[in-house]
């Protein structure tokens, strides 16, 4: 994890933090207003804690639609982040389920499987498609801002995974619901022109996305 952290301060895109140090005072911080930190408290009652976490340690609820849960730190489980241009992930995927396409405006992102295996891979803006099948121990880069997904190629064995991403917050845009998922609904006949599909596509896709 040690070199994780290096590699994620050599390309970090946050702002450079002006001091050694910010804990967030997290009751004068919202989820909505972290993006580039929020308020330190007094150095004063800093303590070893601040940058200490057990968030990851335990396997998030694998959700229905996909099979995957990914749990993040933030500064409300781990305040000695705070603008230091950092985000760590625990990423769970059931058997043969997918992380779905999505990409991380803010960051880039550098995995590591822990269990299992795992197909990944990210599209380019030349539309080429960069693959990988990783064992435990491998390591792979997704570049800011590029699409990109995992996929759990064992049918029977739970993954995980441990990413780094190199913003305290990386931002995220999952591809299936951007298009099917929106408020408000993206008008049909542009799905339809976009995706070469009928009206009963459209409502069994949104249906199935909870869109």
């Amino acid at each position: 994890m040690s070199v994780l952290v290096v590699l994620l301060g050599l390309v970090g895109s946050d702002p450079d933090p002006l001091q050694d140090y910010c804990v967030a005072d997290t009751k004068k911080g919202t989820r909505e207003n972290f993006y580039n930190g929020v308020p330190c408290i007094n150095p004063q009652n800093v303590d070893i804690s601040h940058f200490a976490t057990s968030t990851l340690s335990k396997a998030g609820k694998i959700g229905i639609v996909f099979g995957f849960n990914v749990t993040l730190t933030s500064i409300f489980n781990l305040p000695g982040m705070n603008t230091q241009g950092l985000t760590m992930a625990r990423i769970d995927i059931g058997p043969n389920s997918l992380v779905s396409p999505h990409s991380h405006p803010r960051a880039s992102e550098v995995a590591i499987l822990l269990k299992g295996s795992l197909l990944v891979g990210f599209i380019n803006t030349s539309n080429h498609l960069f693959t990988q099948k990783l064992r435990p121990g491998d390591s792979f880069v997704f570049p800011k801002g590029m699409i990109h997904f995992l996929y759990n190629t064992d049918s029977k064995v739970q993954a995980l995974a441990l990413s780094g991403l190199s913003s305290q917050n990386p931002g995220v845009q999952m591809a299936s619901p951007a298009a099917f998922a929106t408020g408000p609904t993206l008008p049909d006949e542009i799905s339809k022109k976009l995706f070469q599909i009928n009206d009963q596509d459209v409502t069994r896709i949104r249906t199935s996305l909870g869109g």
